[in-house]
């Protein structure tokens, strides 16, 4: 007769390798579920942000016009007559992050014209998804001063009234009018003429973004000077003269090319429809 035990029998808890297997599998579907989830909603968090920023700097050029007698800020201009008076100073150099202009807030932004109208907001002069950098006096990364630059046509080149202050730009297109005064912008009107928008980090520098008119509205004569920005899966933020803003995607795989140092600037790109809508949003 065998004897008897009260011991209770004890079983074994532990994972087998196929229930591991199994379970990471499972992580693993999800996961790749999720990520595109969040990177779409982080993309849509910076797009909203973007267009905050924008519509917070065109409220300071609006607030400045009307203070200045319906005058526009010059976009460009860098003689001695003229500088005092163009919306912002400084030159980006993407090659060159430790030059002061690409970090040094006291030298650029906050010497704009817009600057007492912001709020003492460094921060709306940059797109959230904008990942360039500076390198400060101590050699400490920090975001570049700006992402925003103005159109051409909105304020003009200061130093070239001889041309209209287009700046050399649209000289063979004599319809296109540079807009000195708010008041004159009625083709095609405040809401279809940006006046801020995005620019890519390897083609801003100064804070002038010069769309070519020459030949419009001809698709086979449109060229890019300036590359806008594609931060927003293939977008970019534009502010109106308006007031509004909004972010536009863009169409063709020319205007976002990769982010390179040395990016080529003023290339043909013929029937390139992106070129075309910011042509008839700038002039007519």
């Amino acid at each position: 007769m065998k004897p008897t035990t009260n011991a209770p029998l004890v079983r074994s808890h532990a994972f087998t390798l196929i229930e591991l297997l199994v379970v990471i599998a499972i992580i693993a579907i999800l996961a790749g579920l999720l990520l595109p989830v969040l990177a779409k909603a982080k993309i849509r968090t910076q797009g909203i942000g973007c267009m905050n920023n924008t519509r917070q700097l065109m409220l300071a050029w609006r607030l400045y016009t009307e203070d200045n007698l319906d005058q526009l800020p010059f976009a460009y201009a860098t003689g001695a007559a003229t500088a005092p008076y163009a919306w912002v100073p400084g030159n980006l150099e993407d090659a060159n992050p430790s030059a002061p202009d690409n970090w040094n807030l006291d030298i650029t932004v906050r010497k704009s014209l817009l600057w007492k109208y912001c709020g003492n907001s460094a921060g709306i002069w940059r797109c959230p998804a904008d990942t360039s950098y500076g390198l400060n006096g101590s050699g400490q990364r920090v975001p570049r001063v700006r992402s925003v630059s103005m159109s051409n046509w909105v304020g003009g080149n200061g130093d070239s009234p001889g041309n209209g202050y287009k700046g050399g730009w649209g000289l063979n297109s004599p319809n296109s009018v540079v807009y000195r005064k708010l008041t004159q912008i009625l083709r095609p009107g405040p809401s279809m003429t940006f006046v801020f928008l995005d620019e890519r980090q390897d083609s801003i520098n100064d804070g002038y973004f010069v769309t070519e008119m020459d030949g419009y509205p001809s698709p086979a004569a449109t060229r890019i000077i300036d590359f806008p920005a594609s931060y927003h899966n293939r977008a970019a933020g534009f502010a109106f003269a308006d007031g509004h803003s909004e972010i536009h995607k863009w169409r063709d795989a020319r205007t976002c090319p990769p982010i390179q140092i040395g990016l080529p600037l003023n290339v043909a790109s013929p029937n390139n429809p992106d070129v075309s809508w910011m042509q008839a949003h700038c002039s007519y």
